[in-house]
């Protein structure tokens, strides 16, 4: 089991900078598939990005791609999340999963695993 604490998160203005950070517990970091999803309020939890357990695959939301870029430090039991030219429609609450499975990895029910979250307010 692995417990993902989330931080970073912040209230910025549109075109601005933010890096998300996860910490995991545990020693076995590297055998799961990390992502990022978000929920702004009144909507459905949706994926952001996610990134392969050795960290050489990435995939994104369209949404984001181009903007935001995910990664991993192994060593460290951390992922980040990179979101640059942020804009208002980014304000969500955003939450890190894990997964040891090898799901559909843009559903969030393919995650085991979820921190609890961490809040991104972009003002215009």
């Amino acid at each position: 089991q692995v417990q993902l604490i989330e931080s970073g998160g912040g209230l910025v203005q549109a075109g601005d900078s933010l890096r998300l950070s996860c910490a995991a517990s545990g020693r076995t970091f590297s055998t799961y598939r990390l992502g990022w999803f978000r929920q702004a309020p009144g909507k459905e939890r949706e994926f952001v990005a996610t990134i392969s357990r050795g960290g050489s695959t990435t995939y994104y939301a369209d949404s984001v791609k181009g903007r935001f870029t995910i990664s991993r430090d192994n060593a460290k039991n951390t992922v980040y999340l990179q979101m640059n030219s942020l804009k208002p429609e980014d304000t969500a609450v955003y939450y890190c999963a894990a997964t040891t499975g090898y799901p559909v990895v843009d559903a969030a029910t393919g995650y085991n695993y979820w921190g609890q979250g961490t809040q991104v307010t972009v003002s215009s």
